[in-house]
């Protein structure tokens, strides 16, 4: 990996840190457990904001990924979303542990999220110019590695030096919840730290560029005629549609594994850790594994293979009743989530003209967060209905399947298979 494949890929290590510890782990424990007035009301504010934090990403991915193409600006947009996702995180800091900060807490982590993610269309849109052909997926496979490496490592940073120490090093007051408050800042900071290299090494293009006003103009014109083409674009149209429904499915495993864990094995919360920390190792290392083979797979392949190995693993995982063999199945299904979603990042590469790659990425966007609350629904609809913990998770594998089957009729012709 070169010089700018790796300032590229190091930005996955500095933004990881942001999903792993304040979306996944510790800010999202302390709003529920701590800022709210009980853990029912947290897990549904948060859900709320989760709602609306994705209606405006999908909103505004196409039409900034757009604008970012006619504009040349992917470098600064990259930067400006960046440094806006570092900042309203570290306003996370002043969430004192009452219901009276809800609002704060939640609009400070609802426009990190939304800047976090309309930065990383930006950030995808760069991968065609820091890899060749040939070498696209295994650059986008170890940079995605490099991502679930970077979240574990800043985790383990904020619960050395801030969450688990009694009494703080630092001088943080327990009582006033500083020790996970203070965690919101030291995301920051990391993102800031491990973020600059890609601002650096990959400049945009040199020469005259329009004005905001005429980019704008220029980029939803742009948007517009990408739509109309959609439809005669069959295989794309497919790919979206498939990405649509599988990643449906993905987030559903990630949002409520811990709580199916939990439910039908009694796992307790230190367990629970334990458990998404290992599923975080082995799913980098499948990143990684797979982002070697990928280029010789090809990336459609690759991401059949790993949803397929997710729907089988998956549907073991309902059935077992004994706790070891759940965390043994758990462990095998995570070295397939990175595959499924660095191969479809490569896949999109692969797939979008290269003028208008931020555009489609926008897309992409928009196909992994449009119908996202539709999974959660139908799991807590078959749940709430049989009163079965197992019948309702195993509706993941009906999204599983369905983006699966979708992919399969997808013909790729530049995807070297």
């Amino acid at each position: 990996m070169d010089r700018r494949a790796f300032a590229w890929a190091l930005y996955d290590w500095a933004n990881s840190a942001f999903s792993t510890v304040v979306v996944t782990f510790v800010v999202a424990a302390y709003f529920a457990q701590g800022i709210a007035p009980d853990p029912a009301t947290g897990q549904a504010q948060w859900g709320l904001m989760q709602t609306a934090a994705a209606i405006a990403i999908a909103l505004l991915s196409p039409v900034l990924g757009a604008v970012a193409d006619a504009g040349g600006r992917r470098r600064l947009l990259l930067g400006l979303c960046t440094l806006a996702t570092a900042v309203f995180t570290a306003l996370v800091w002043f969430a004192k542990p009452d219901p009276s900060w809800t609002l704060w807490a939640l609009a400070c982590v609802g426009l990190a999220t939304v800047c976090f993610e309309v930065g990383t269309v930006f950030y995808n849109a760069m991968l065609p110019d820091v890899a060749p052909p040939e070498k696209i997926g295994r650059v986008s496979g170890l940079a995605w590695g490099l991502g679930y490496a970077g979240g574990l490592a800043c985790l383990a940073l904020c619960l050395v030096l801030l969450v688990l120490p009694d009494p703080s090093p630092l001088g943080l007051d327990r009582a006033a919840s500083e020790h996970y408050r203070a965690v919101a800042p030291l995301v920051a900071i990391w993102l800031v730290v491990f973020s600059w290299p890609v601002l650096l090494a990959l400049p945009d293009p040199s020469g005259p560029r329009p004005g905001w006003g005429a980019a704008a103009r220029d980029g939803l014109r742009e948007l517009r005629a990408v739509l109309r083409r959609l439809p005669g674009q069959p295989a794309l149209l497919r790919f979206l549609l498939a990405r649509l429904f599988y990643t449906d499915g993905l987030n559903t495993l990630f949002a409520f594994g811990a709580i199916f864990a939990a439910g039908v094995h009694s796992m307790g919360f230190q367990e629970i850790l334990l458990f998404g920390i290992a599923l975080n190792v082995t799913a980098g290392l499948g990143a990684a594994a797979f982002g070697l083979l990928e280029d010789r797979l090809g990336s459609k392949r690759t991401v059949m293979l790993a949803l397929a190995a997710l729907f089988i693993i998956g549907f073991l995982l309902v059935v077992v009743t004994s706790k070891p063999v759940f965390w043994g199945l758990a462990l095998l299904l995570g070295i397939f989530f990175g595959p499924a979603q660095a191969a479809s990042r490569t896949l999109m590469a692969r797939m979008a003209p290269p003028g208008e790659m931020a555009a489609h990425f926008g897309l992409f966007a928009l196909s992994g967060r449009v119908t996202g609350f539709l999974g959660p629904a139908t799991l807590a609809a078959v749940t709430a209905a049989t009163g079965s913990q197992r019948l309702g998770m195993a509706t993941v594998g009906l999204f599983l399947g369905v983006g699966l089957l979708l992919l399969w009729t997808v013909r790729v012709p530049d995807d070297h298979r």
